[in-house]
């Protein structure tokens, strides 16, 4: 003979079930829970996967870079383009030379540099940072900040712990080798934007500015400019986006971007710099370097160009 339980036991049993079905799925975590090594999913695709062809091209692109002028107040934050190496490398160089260059002052040198990214094609809601131990190129291995990306945690209920976006992005870890040639003792936090809210950009430059407070950091904004067939068009756009970032005019900035004329792919990041620099003093942005893929590669307009622009802030 059977036993049959209940209804109201059925319901509680389902729930339950259905509930850690809801609760286990994903990484998405307010404590550090990984302890492994990320690869970077851009090695052989975005940048060569050979570490000394990568050494080679990473070092030529800072070392070419024209060197500016001492600044001897600290850097503390940059923009940055992540785009294919040998599209964009010239111009991130430039933005990591001036850090380099500037970090020779040891009160200027981070102890650890926050990459600040954006999911291309997939959804993320609010802030995600990558947990973890440590990031690894073909140049070698650099740690994770977890007591860093911790104190941003604590600071909003926006900023999490999430593997996943991560693992199928590039624009945060394609700066990787370049802190790794240029800050070779820094730690790295790697983040994600799901988004430019107010609410969200709020939320980001509150963490930069508490855990500025605690350790000596540099904020890398990772953006391209215009996507456009029109090499005109991008050029001109692009001088006129990087005027206004060195303005640090983030209203102008928003008036400028829409969905179907992205001024800046990565307008989170940038929105999130902008603001940051203005809270910790700095009255502009320099603009170091601007090129497009048509100047070093003709074929490609009327076809598709971007823009990529280095910018630095400092105190």
């Amino acid at each position: 003979m059977k036993t049959l339980l209940p209804k109201k036991f059925l319901v509680i049993i389902a729930f339950l079930f259905f509930s850690s079905l809801i609760f286990t799925k994903g990484e998405t975590h307010m404590t550090s829970k990984t302890t492994g090594v990320r690869h970077a999913r851009g090695t052989g695709m975005w940048f060569p996967a050979d570490p000394v062809e990568l050494k080679s091209l990473v070092r030529g692109c800072i070392g070419d870079a024209n060197r500016l002028p001492a600044i001897s107040n600290r850097i503390i934050g940059a923009i940055a383009p992540h785009a294919g190496l040998i599209y964009s490398g010239r111009v991130a160089g430039a933005a990591f030379r001036a850090i380099k260059d500037n970090s020779a002052d040891p009160k200027n040198k981070p102890e650890t540099v926050v990459i600040i990214g954006f999911p291309h094609k997939y959804p993320l809601n609010g802030i995600a940072i990558l947990d973890g131990t440590a990031i690894a190129t073909p140049l070698g291995t650099t740690p994770l900040d977890e007591e860093g990306a911790n104190i941003m945690i604590k600071e909003s209920r926006l900023i999490h712990f999430d593997t996943e976006p991560h693992a199928r992005e590039h624009s945060a870890e394609n700066e990787v080798p370049f802190v790794q040639m240029a800050l070779p003792d820094a730690k790295i936090i790697l983040v994600l934007m799901g988004d430019h809210e107010e609410e969200t950009i709020n939320a980001m430059v509150s963490s930069l500015k508490v855990l500025s407070a605690k350790k000596t950091i540099t904020v890398i904004a990772s953006t391209d400019l215009l996507h456009d067939p029109d090499y005109d068009k991008v050029t001109v756009t692009d001088k006129k986006t990087l005027e206004i970032i060195s303005k640090l005019d983030d209203k102008k900035l928003m008036e400028q971007w829409t969905p179907y004329n992205q001024v800046c792919c990565g307008i989170a990041p940038v929105l999130t710099i902008i603001r940051y620099a203005k809270e910790m003093g700095c009255k502009k942005g320099d603009v170091l370097m601007y090129r497009n893929s048509g100047d070093d590669f003709p074929e490609s307009r009327g076809r598709w160009v971007v823009g990529y622009g280095a910018v630095v802030f400092h105190e």
